[in-house]
């Protein structure tokens, strides 16, 4: 495939950038309102946080998650990057499919917790586990996002077998 002209390759590196920023974003605000969850002491900011964190979930976090990923894949077949010609993109390829895969199952329980508030003042110690390992999978997601744009800030070097064979293909092409 041949790469995007400038202006589309511009336009969806923009789109790819803006979508995977927010979704950064949004799951830092996810973790601000499982913070607030747990430790708040007044039980309308605890219900408010946890029937907040599902409409974040599904509203906010999993198009963007999906949208990094669609516009990752149009970004990387626009350019002289590829999808599988260097490690670099196949990593950050596989991060952002584990990611989207574990928030989506990671929403069940999101889903539970903002039941349980919404149908009554969750108390102190109730779901307790759960609400921890709220926080715990938010702050493993940024963990995650975070290397995922190291990994393209840096570009750690490393070209694939497919990738060699490519190289090797475009030097022997008439120019």
């Amino acid at each position: 495939m041949r790469p995007f002209p400038p202006r589309l390759r511009k336009l969806t590196l923009t789109l790819h950038v803006t979508v995977s920023v927010g979704w950064l974003g949004a799951v830092a605000a996810f973790l601000a309102l499982a913070l607030a969850g747990l430790s708040s002491s007044s039980p309308r900011t605890v219900q408010g946080a946890y029937v907040a964190m599902e409409l974040v979930g599904w509203s906010v976090i999993v198009p963007l998650s999906i949208a990094s990923l669609l516009t990752g894949i149009l970004q990387s077949l626009g350019t002289l990057w590829g999808l599988l010609r260097h490690y670099w993109v196949i990593a950050k390829l596989l991060i952002t499919v584990l990611a989207t895969l574990l928030l989506l199952v990671h929403m069940q329980p999101v889903g539970h917790l903002a039941d349980a508030a919404a149908r009554a003042t969750l108390a102190g110690g109730e779901l307790e586990g759960m609400r921890i390992q709220l926080i715990a999978d938010a702050a493993a997601a940024l963990l995650v996002l975070l290397t995922a744009a190291a990994v393209s800030v840096f570009k750690p070097r490393g070209v694939t077998r497919y990738g060699r064979r490519r190289q090797r293909e475009q030097h022997l092409l008439p120019h």
